[in-house]
């Protein structure tokens, strides 16, 4: 069975290599690039990856499903530039793949760090994630943010954790968590959902609660702090630039 490796990048070239290196022994590996200027496309040519550009920004579902067009193997694996797969994890994909029985996709733990913490709760542990399909039995959700692979078929699971440097630092956390929000806020808005600024304050302390509190986020020490406020953040900045779109659209 031939595997296509697909990535989505932009501006990633402190990571990629990392993620390349790691699936070196993929058939084919697939970047579809949206206008980086930090010579990423130059490091993963380098690693024989074939770069494709993208004309625009969809989302990251839209992205993604683009990747896979561009890919010829009879098996895709979808890798964010920020991960990647050990030589553990390595090995069970291809055991997998030399007898994949019925399967249409395998799913795998990630195991995610954040500001250099590998975090054991706060709902990122063991954070399953549908990475591996067979070419035309699944395709990303449109989602512009926290998009979902919708597989046609039965689903197996691997035990070795795919591996995410989530945030490295928290400029990167503040620059996520303002990108993030921003495009959740288009997403509800394209769904008819309504916010006030009540609605928003509530997103917020009910998302630092759910992290901090009911998925024992405090067991990560500071870092799982760090990451129920950075949340909760989301959450409150998502729910209040909606309310803001949707006073724009009324003036």
């Amino acid at each position: 069975m031939k595997l296509s490796v697909v990535v989505i990048t932009q501006n990633e070239a402190a990571v990629i290599r990392r993620c390349l290196e790691s699936v070196a022994w993929a058939d084919e590996l697939v970047v579809l690039d949206s206008g980086s200027d930090d010579g990423t496309p130059d490091i993963a040519r380098s690693l024989g990856a074939r770069v494709e550009p993208s004309r625009d920004w969809p989302g990251f579902g839209p992205q993604k499903n683009r990747a896979v067009e561009w890919a010829g193997g009879d098996w895709i694996l979808s890798l964010d530039a920020d991960e990647w797969v050990s030589p553990e994890l390595a090995a069970e994909i291809r055991a997998a793949l030399a007898d994949p029985g019925a399967h249409a996709a395998f799913r795998m733990p990630r195991q995610s760090s954040y500001c250099g913490r590998v975090m054991r709760h706060s709902g990122w542990w063991p954070d399953y994630v549908t990475r591996l399909f067979r070419r035309g039995a699944a395709r990303f959700s449109d989602d512009a943010v926290h998009e979902r692979l919708v597989v046609d078929g039965p689903l197996g699971r691997l035990r070795t954790p795919l591996r995410h440097e989530a945030i490295r630092d928290l400029e990167q956390a503040i620059a996520k968590m303002n990108r993030y929000s921003s495009d959740g806020a288009r997403m509800l808005r394209a769904r008819g959902r309504k916010s006030g600024l009540g609605t928003a304050v509530g997103h917020g302390l009910w998302t630092f609660f759910r992290t901090y509190a009911l998925r024992a986020g405090f067991l990560d020490g500071k870092e799982g702090f760090m990451l129920a406020v950075s949340n909760a953040e989301g959450a409150y900045y998502r729910y209040l630039k909606l309310l803001l779109l949707q006073r724009d659209q009324h003036r």
